[in-house]
């Protein structure tokens, strides 16, 4: 009665290289598809991921609809995403070639079109991003990027507090004065 519950009908072996396999297969279109696939979720991007899980489904499980198989799939999942992990963590080599690097999306409060379009971005997008973050001014930015994991980082431009404004304007004046003092005969 239970036999079909834990029989599984393909070899073991194929069963970790199916799962691996795929893993390695996912790892590597994200990463050429890009970051956008990471970042802000649109409806689409959502719905491709979604059913991205499905049609890699079978390919996993194969031939076998046990819940033996179906542990050693997941199993299989998590050790390699442990593995892959823990090696790139040590070797930022690797974490530099299949993580990608960042990219600069603002410098000094400007925003790069062109890299917005590299990266299927909009203004709007961005924008919205940076509104999360509490930034309601892109010209306030000092640095923005969007990481390889998708997510946005901000940096505010610096803005001088009220006591440094007035030690600078203190400072400007002491130079006048002195200026001025030289300046007499």
């Amino acid at each position: 009665m239970f036999t079909d519950l834990f029989n599984i009908p393909i070899p073991v072996a194929e069963k970790v290289i199916r799962a691996i396999l795929v893993y390695l297969a996912l790892v590597i279109l994200l990463r050429v598809f890009g970051k956008r696939e990471l970042a802000q979720l649109s409806p689409f991007d959502l719905i491709v991921l979604l059913t991205l899980s499905n049609t890699v489904q079978n390919a996993i499980i194969g031939n076998d609809n046990s819940l033996t198989g179906g542990i050693l799939g997941a199993g299989t999942l998590l050790v390699i995403n442990y593995i892959t992990v823990r090696v790139m963590f040590r070797n930022p080599k690797l974490d530099r070639l299949f993580g990608g690097s960042p990219a600069t999306l603002v410098e000094h409060g400007k925003v790069n079109a062109r890299v917005l379009e590299d990266e299927l971005l909009s203004l709007r997008e961005l924008r919205m991003a940076a509104n999360r973050q509490g930034i309601e001014d892109l010209r306030t930015v000092q640095h923005a990027q969007l990481e390889p994991n998708g997510a946005f980082t901000f940096e505010k431009k610096h803005t001088p507090t009220a006591e440094e404004m007035q030690a600078q304007l203190l400072a400007r004046l002491d130079a006048i004065e002195k200026r001025l003092a030289e300046a007499k005969p």
